[in-house]
């Protein structure tokens, strides 16, 4: 079973909005080789997982636990580029207003249209996301290469969005996923060469000096690109593959006993002009009775 704290994995910059950038950020969390994608693949890996190699159960599972914070963080950031997009204030409709034209302007329409201003479960170019994607073979060593693969793929394309914006919102949890699959690339290259398989001399993919990208070196400052929580209350065997020297020759590898701080999560505005929530004053009144209830 799972448990939830209530904020993100990591601090979003504020800036202003920028539905391009947010439709770009779509491709980061329901892409071929998004969040989604690797939440799911690790789960289910760790799900069928079969054998007695508990410390590469604990490894799998970790990350995809990981990974539901990051699809959170991707999504909150979608939606922080798109609310009141851009420099508008909402307004219910009235004499033929139009407070919704710049759906027809920028980005996904999709984003206004269906998803009230939020994330939908979709890539870049619209299409949704598919479990078709998950790889799940139940070869331990098939499985774990694949992961490299994925993250690799994810880290990469990554690196392109961080070229197409310098809106400081999209690039805080863009540099921050940069990292960390660079983390999780080390992951399952260390545990691939505790089965005999050498990466050292590739990784990490893509191969180039990220404390060149400002917000990515911050983080590595942190150490931050050779850390990784097992995400456990009842312990963790992770540890005896993430330990010692990195696979990319850059630092040593360390399992984390305490959890990511974490940063507070802002409710989202209402948003009249999409009638979301869409609470009249009566409905208003009921969810004050809740509110005011003891427990």
């Amino acid at each position: 079973m799972f448990f939830h704290v209530q904020k993100l994995i990591n601090e979003i910059v504020p800036d202003e909005p920028d539905p391009a950038a947010a439709n770009a950020l779509q491709e980061g969390l329901g892409g071929q080789f998004g969040e989604m994608r690797t939440m799911m693949q690790y789960l289910f890996q760790s799900f069928n997982f079969r054998g007695k190699a508990k410390p590469y159960l604990d490894l799998i599972q970790g990350i995809g636990v990981e990974e539901i914070s990051h699809v959170e963080l991707i999504a909150t950031t979608i939606n922080r580029l798109l609310d009141g997009s851009p420099r508008y204030r909402g307004e219910i409709p009235a004499n033929g207003a139009t407070p919704l034209n710049i759906a027809l302007k920028e980005g996904n329409i999709h984003h206004f249209l269906v998803g009230a201003q939020g994330a939908l479960p979709i890539d870049a170019a619209g299409n949704p996301w598919s479990g078709s994607y998950v790889y799940s073979s139940g070869n331990l060593v098939l499985d774990l290469l694949n992961n490299l693969v994925l993250e690799a793929t994810g880290r990469l394309q990554k690196c392109r969005l961080y070229e197409m914006t310098n809106n400081k919102t999209a690039r805080s949890t863009i540099a921050y996923l940069i990292v960390r699959d660079e983390v999780h690339e080390k992951a399952y290259a260390k545990a691939l060469e505790t089965l005999g398989v050498q990466w050292g001399k590739i990784l990490p993919i893509p191969k180039f000096d990220a404390s060149k990208l400002p917000e990515v070196k911050r983080l590595m400052d942190m150490g931050l690109h050779n850390q990784l929580h097992h995400w456990r209350l009842d312990g963790s065997e992770m540890g005896k593959i993430f330990q010692g020297p990195s696979p990319a020759q850059d630092g040593t590898l360390t399992t984390t006993q305490k959890p990511p701080e974490g940063a507070p999560i802002k409710l989202s505005e209402a948003r009249p002009e999409e009638f979301s929530p869409g609470l009249t004053p009566e409905l208003e009144r009921l969810i004050q009775q809740i509110e005011a209830v003891k427990v």
